[in-house]
């Protein structure tokens, strides 16, 4: 590729306006960590006001809703409460920002309420569940966008655009994964790490969001097979949270992992390669690469894949030439107040897409294959052999 080549991968900027003459009814079930950063892009949007909360611990969604300075706000003890009251509160959207295990019952019961779902990732943690969730949404017909803001980044975008570009050719293997040498995280009641709340670890928390990455460029072809590993050296030795200043009885509560690796055979003949960390003895477990019949990719790691990455690299052959070529960086957009432009447009995509009619902008659809990759994983690790993924038709 020549570097004028590249004015093919440029993209636009747009200035955007809001119709602030109808005002979109929010309800925040689950008011831990991930629903500050929830409630933070509702508050910079004009047409949003925030009337319901829930939470399973006394008093949090209440303290919650104070620490933003938003009053008139009904409090409930449960999303299930919360949903139920759904006449009279006459809710538009919601966001599920519980623990992994709370997402399908809580999703599942605000659609059958009648009501659109921003759903934090991952989806759930078996593909039953995710199946669920899935048939609530076809027949209430709501809105579901499930929390993947990494792919409103410019970067990120990018990836997918020099895929179907048609740069690389045929991709027929990938390795993807990254994570982290050393970032378990505990969250509130140690609820990452514990598998009652969590049900699943570094794969689920940051390990989706590497295979979103990576399936949503090739066009989420479904997995037929999965060999998969896990692993919890680090979150089981109590020597781990000593050595950062933590209680080692931590050590007692986990019950995930903090790694995982696999190795899956997707429908179109392509190869997945995969690795994820919260921690190892290695600074990374490698960079993304995607493999075509006319160029290669690489993709720098990073500790999250939450957004932007390092400058991409593509390998090809030109004339009996190698070459190489940097697609640079591309700049964030100026922040909306103090939220990014990735987390302002999972916010507002999902709203316009409720007002108009339109549909998710990270639909179920696709992500309820990213969930039966995660569910082989589990399931290979634990019977220690190769299996079958069968995603059913609804």
């Amino acid at each position: 590729m020549k570097h004028a080549d590249l004015d093919a991968f440029k993209t636009d900027q747009t200035v955007e306006t809001v119709d602030t003459s109808r005002k979109i009814r929010v309800g925040i079930i689950g008011c831990g960590g991930i629903a500050h950063a929830h409630m933070r892009s509702y508050l910079v949007q004009p047409d949003v006001e925030i009337v319901a909360a829930a939470d399973l611990v006394p008093g949090r969604a209440e303290n919650f809703m104070k620490s933003f300075g938003v009053e008139n706000v009904r409090f409930f003890p449960s999303g299930a409460a919360l949903c139920e009251a759904q006449p009279s509160l006459k809710l538009d959207l919601v966001s599920v920002c519980t623990y992994n295990r709370q997402h399908a019952p809580c999703t599942i019961a605000a659609l059958d309420a009648g009501i659109n779902v921003i759903q934090e990732k991952p989806l759930c943690v078996t593909l039953d569940e995710g199946i669920e969730i899935m048939k609530a949404q076809r027949r209430s017909g709501k809105v579901l966008t499930i929390g993947f803001q990494p792919r409103f980044d410019a970067n990120m975008q990018m990836v997918k655009k020099i895929v179907q570009s048609g740069e690389l050719g045929r991709v027929y293997y990938i390795q993807t994964g990254g994570g982290r040498r050393h970032g378990i995280p505990i969250g509130n009641d140690a609820s990452f790490i514990r598998e009652d709340t969590a049900g699943v670890g570094a794969l689920g928390d940051i390990g989706c969001y590497s295979l979103d990455m990576v399936l949503n460029a090739i066009g989420y072809p479904k997995p037929l097979t999965v060999t998969g590993y896990k692993s919890d050296f680090f979150g089981k030795n109590p020597a781990y949270y000593a050595n950062s200043g933590m209680d080692p009885k931590l050590s007692e509560a986990f019950g995930v992992d903090d790694f995982a690796a696999a190795f899956v055979r997707l429908e179109d003949g392509c190869i997945l390669d995969f690795r994820i960390s919260w921690a190892i003895h290695m600074d990374t477990p490698g960079d993304t690469l995607l493999l075509g019949t006319k160029a290669g990719l690489r993709i720098p790691s990073t500790d999250c894949w939450n957004g932007s990455v390092g400058p991409l690299t593509i390998y090809r052959e030109e004339n009996g030439q190698q070459t190489q070529t940097v697609v640079p960086v591309i700049p964030q957009p100026p922040r909306h107040g103090d939220v990014d432009h990735m987390w302002y447009h999972k916010i507002r995509d999902t709203i316009d897409a409720i007002k108009t009619g339109g549909t998710s902008p990270v639909p179920i659809e696709q992500i309820i294959i990213n969930q039966a990759i995660i569910d082989g994983i589990l399931r290979s690790s634990e019977c220690q052999h190769e299996v079958s993924v069968e995603i059913p038709e609804l």
